[in-house]
């Protein structure tokens, strides 16, 4: 079972190419997974049965896992038995007909576009602070997720049409704009970034020691650029912020769904629900006959 698995991780990282990140998911699922099967005396992937991975999500349910837990590592174990089936390893799927507990889908927090702009006309000389302020500006100006931020390569930008060739998740390619704003931004980081090289590699951020930033560090200095400005931060809140104010002015969910990277637009379509609360708040407020009544 362990030798069948270590293919199987091997393939998500030769073969997928997958982010460390996620191969560090599809590894603690799994693995929590064989442990569980072999306290119940399996021993092989081919006695797996559908009653036995239920077993499992129900002891994760026991242990107070959240549903969207529970559907990752689902998911996990139907592509790693897709993997097996693939290989002759296995017969069947025995995760292919569960289901996972629905996960309450909430809605993220989009910054007010005041506050944007609040954050990205920050002034400073400081070689750190002009490096955190190119990745603020991409990262709003063009929806970037953190592991495609930290990702960007030289060669991924294209100075004369303005573009960014990003790779996102399943490996998917999509060029997406960024405006003039981010371009000075980039341009004022890119100027200085030679200052803190050590020795030469693609990556476009890098920090002290000139090796390429983690994603952990982006979030440090987006949490320390909030509470600069009293607003707590995170790099996702601006990738819903863009995908919020594009909405908001085209109505276009399509091109949003292109510009995320979304591979289904019902992912995309919850900005559908910020875009109409935010709408309501407008109807409530300026609605001569909806504003609510004072109480007597």
């Amino acid at each position: 079972m362990h030798q069948a698995l270590d293919q199987f991780l091997h393939y998500l990282f030769a073969e997928k190419h997958y982010s460390a990140h996620t191969r560090q998911a599809y590894t603690r699922d799994l693995k929590n997974c064989l442990t569980f099967l072999e306290a119940q005396n399996i021993h092989t992937w081919l006695e797996v049965e559908a009653k036995n991975l239920q077993a499992w999500l129900a002891h994760g349910h026991s242990q107070q896992l959240s549903a969207k837990s529970l559907q990752r590592m689902l998911s996990s174990v139907r592509s790693f038995y897709q993997f097996l089936v693939k290989e002759n390893l296995a017969s069947t799927n025995p995760a292919l007909n569960l289901r996972a507990p629905k996960a309450t889908r909430k809605l993220p927090e989009a910054l007010h576009v005041e506050e944007t702009n609040f954050l990205l006309n920050s002034a400073s000389n400081d070689l750190l602070d002009l490096r955190d302020l190119a990745m603020l500006e991409l990262t709003y100006a063009s929806g970037l997720r953190l592991s495609e931020l930290v990702q960007l390569k030289l060669t991924d930008i294209d100075w004369q049409e303005l573009q960014l060739r990003i790779t996102g998740k399943g490996n998917k390619t999509r060029l997406i704009p960024f405006g003039t704003n981010a371009q000075q931004r980039l341009q004022a980081w890119m100027n200085i970034r030679p200052n803190f090289l050590r020795h030469d590699h693609p990556f476009v951020f890098v920090g002290k020691t000139g090796n390429p930033l983690t994603p952990r560090a982006v979030e440090q200095r987006f949490s320390r650029w909030g509470e600069m400005h009293g607003i707590k931060l995170h790099p996702h809140q601006f990738r819903h912020s863009f995908a919020t104010h594009l909405l908001q002015s085209s109505g276009n969910l399509r091109a949003v769904q292109e510009l995320l990277g979304h591979s289904d637009i019902s992912t995309t379509q919850i900005y559908t629900h910020l875009d109409f609360q935010n709408l309501l708040k407008v109807y409530e407020s300026a609605h001569p006959r909806a504003k609510k009544l004072p109480q007597q």
